[in-house]
């Protein structure tokens, strides 16, 4: 393999290589593996402390689920009867009670330790619930959590003595808030309101807000109109009481946007241009051809910038121009220089002057020929490195 062959493969491998890294070290954070970090992030959600009520809920989540992974038709033959009887043994037996205990907790990802913990002090009281109690209460959360652990309430009632929430157990807080402390033996009962909705039972409509709907159950509180500066009396513009900035009042249009690139004079910088939008504007670059601009583009320019001139109202880059100059003052010379040589051949054989002259003359035809017909500049093409590079006789 010729050398610089293998220079170009080991750059490309050190690229590579150095690519890989750069990647491994950003995603990592700091240089941790992302493995180790996942690790420690699941280590932490696992060793996650609960409030005692979700605590008790995820233990006894966890207990259904082992239920209703072991309620399987283990008993699969022919009779019928037979396979009848023996579920209903395996329905409530210790056989199943086992299955279920030993994958305890195991599905839970947040707070799984505080589970494990929880199921191993209330083992006795599941294996209570599992044998004696299940019959008169089929819900183990209930049973455990509400009326034995006197953690939790029942949905919609709060604190130690487990009272309904404000707005009533069917619809707190009028459906447009939650109730604090709502399932748990904690809380003030208060109403937590949704965005736009207030009042004690969530039954009025707040500031920048306005009454869309309202029936004897329920009432639909909408944001105002953008342009309106606090409270308005209704959808859209016309509606505001005051305008915000940006916006100013109309007689007969409500709140109507104000235009800042006309209004204000010169507001944004030098070499920028004035975009207005809804209630404020934009100063945005003018084009690099531009000394001052009305807008985007080479043809929006109040002045070229150095470097560029006007063609048909554009400003265009005055490079390319500089270069075929430069470069038709070459080719001049180079004729000229031609031209020379073929009078000097002259004085000593006209013959082979006649030769020369008629070559130079074809030449210079068909150079302007080409040049005055071709709009991208000839490309030398690209030789093969493979030519200069020593052959096997044997290929």
């Amino acid at each position: 393999m010729p050398s610089q062959r293998k220079f170009e493969v080991y750059f490309a491998l050190a690229i590579g290589l150095s690519c890989l890294v750069s990647q491994v070290w950003t995603e990592s954070g700091n240089g941790v593996p992302n493995t180790e970090k996942s690790k420690s992030n699941k280590e932490n959600q696992k060793s996650a402390k609960l409030p005692p009520c979700a605590a008790c809920k995820v233990l006894t989540d966890s207990f259904k689920k082992g239920i209703e992974s072991t309620a399987r038709g283990k008993f699969e033959g022919g009779d019928s009867a037979w396979e009848e009887e023996k579920m209903k043994s395996y329905r409530t037996s210790e056989i199943r009670l086992i299955e279920i205990q030993e994958k305890l907790c195991k599905d839970v990802d947040r707070g799984q330790k505080q589970c494990e913990a929880n199921a191993e002090e209330h083992e006795g009281l599941l294996e209570t619930w599992w044998f004696h109690e299940q019959e008169k209460e089929s819900d183990l959360h209930a049973w455990l959590c509400i009326e034995t652990l006197l953690v939790c309430c029942l949905p919609n009632y709060y604190g130690p003595q487990c009272l309904p929430c404000k707005g009533g157990v069917e619809n707190p807080c009028g459906g447009n808030g939650k109730c604090k402390g709502a399932g748990t033996r904690k809380g003030s009962g208060e109403c937590a309101c949704n965005p736009g909705y207030g009042g004690e039972l969530c039954d009025s409509c707040t500031y920048g807000y306005f009454q869309a709907y309202k029936d004897d159950t329920k009432i639909l509180c909408e944001k105002c109109h953008k342009a309106c500066n606090g409270p308005c009396n209704g959808p859209g513009q016309k509606s505001c009481v005051a305008c915000k900035a940006g916006w100013y009042m109309d007689t007969e249009h409500g709140c109507l946007d104000v235009n800042e690139c006309v209004v204000e004079k010169a507001p944004c910088k030098k070499n920028n241009f004035c975009v207005n939008n809804e209630g404020t504007f934009s100063c945005l670059e003018c084009d690099k051809a531009c000394d001052g601009c009305t807008g985007d583009g080479p043809d929006m320019c109040l002045k070229c910038a150095e470097g560029f001139s006007k063609d048909k109202d554009i400003c265009i880059d005055n490079g390319p121009k500089e270069r075929e100059k430069q470069m038709a003052f070459a080719r001049y010379v180079t004729y000229a220089g031609l031209t020379l040589a073929t009078c000097i051949i002259l004085q000593k054989n006209t013959a082979i002057a006649a030769i020369v002259g008629v070559s130079v003359a074809i030449y210079i035809s068909f150079s302007e020929y080409y040049l005055k017909d071709s709009t991208v500049p000839p490309v030398m093409p690209q030789i093969p490195l493979s030519m200069f590079s020593p052959q096997d006789p044997k290929d």
